[in-house]
């Protein structure tokens, strides 16, 4: 059995809020540690059978970027939960809120 590690370094500032974020991980294709500017983990609980998550975003995050990586965090969670559950349809439905969110933010420039 393999063992993998990712890990993230988060520096905040005195209100406890992210001023920078990174990450790296034993299997990645690049040595050290990578920045980035927003982070989202989701976790389900087993044995509370509920979903705990982490959003974090660094005070450099572009509005405009956060627009794009929520609309790709939709897309890929469409992916995901079709490979997971089979569930077409409700795949779609997500698709569907992704694409409406990106026209919403299209219009408002």
């Amino acid at each position: 059995m393999l063992t993998k590690e990712i890990k993230f370094t988060i520096q905040v500032d005195e209100q406890n809020l992210p001023r920078s974020i990174e990450w790296e991980a034993s299997d990645a294709d690049f040595q050290g540690k990578k920045p980035c500017a927003s982070m989202k983990i989701y976790l389900w609980d087993n044995d509370a059978r509920n979903s705990l998550h982490i959003d974090l975003w660094s005070k450099d995050m572009l509005v405009s970027d956060m627009n794009v990586h929520v609309v790709h965090n939709l897309l890929n969670l469409a992916d995901s939960y079709q490979r997971a559950t089979g569930n077409l349809e409700g795949a779609e439905i997500i698709r569907q809120c992704a694409r409406q969110l990106s026209e919403n933010v299209k219009s408002r420039g």
